[in-house]
């Protein structure tokens, strides 16, 4: 996952809202999202390499997202990110609990960021820092940065979930995860990765024959509780596959 861009609102008729974006390879083998017969009550995609997830929900109201912080020079961790959110959806603790936890086993895996939340709370942790946060009510975004890093399209993102919240619709969340739009060079960061390939990321839907936005994911999580989950899944240069919908 990639991008995320979320509105967090405790006490509000629609308490959390999130729009994200999967990026990856097309060859990397994966599920598109679905209940998982083999951890009960969790809703999510299912990465078919390593076998965890990068978005999903679970009981309880849980909710967990992540992303990778893009460094070529930080050393690769020995266990798979994607089995943090698992984790998370699968246990009882709190968040605040299960990241204290973390933070002291964050080096076994690649740098990452992890958004994990329930019905009262919601958490950010940056595995480079080290810090794990409690996020105020707001707009909040997260690539492959840190929180809130104030990267072009983050911020196209985070401008456009604002500018839906008054009366968020479908069409109009979807249409912010297919921006393609990609900034002027100057704006681009420096990650490392060199200009040709900060080019093709600059964008917050990406496309490309070999590597882009595999899924791009709604969750709608309601004060009474129900929650709707819609995902559109995308190939190669960005051809759609398919949707999948999900209420409780």
């Amino acid at each position: 996952m990639c991008l995320i861009a979320l509105a967090w609102r405790p006490g509000h008729a629609l308490p959390l809202l999130v729009a994200a974006n999967r990026d990856e390879f097309h060859a990397r083998p994966t599920a598109t999202m679905a209940e998982w017969s083999d951890a009960p009550g969790v809703i999510a995609g299912r990465d078919l390499q390593a076998g965890g997830t990068w978005l999903g929900i679970g009981p309880g109201g849980r909710f967990a997202a992540l992303t990778n912080i893009r460094d070529p020079q930080a050393q690769q961790g020995s266990r798979s990110r994607g089995e943090l959110p698992l984790r998370f959806l699968q246990t009882t603790l709190g968040p605040e609990v299960f990241l204290e936890k973390l933070q002291s086993k964050a080096d076994e895996y690649s740098s990452f960021n992890l958004l994990i939340g329930d019905r009262q709370a919601l958490w950010h942790f940056n595995s480079q820092s080290g810090q794990a946060t409690a996020l105020a009510p707001g707009i909040h975004g997260v690539s492959n940065a840190g929180l809130n890093t104030p990267w072009p399209k983050l911020e196209r993102a985070k401008a456009a979930l604002a500018a839906t919240l008054p009366a968020p619709d479908e069409q109009a969340l979807f249409a912010l995860l297919a921006d393609a739009k990609k900034p002027e060079d100057a704006a681009l960061p420096a990650t490392g990765v060199g200009m040709e390939l900060e080019r093709l990321l600059g964008s917050v839907f990406i496309a490309s024959p070999t590597y882009g936005t595999r899924a791009s994911t709604l969750l709608f999580e309601y004060g009474d509780g129900r929650r709707r989950i819609i995902e559109r899944s995308f190939g190669a240069e960005g051809r759609p596959i398919g949707e999948m919908r999900f209420e409780r």
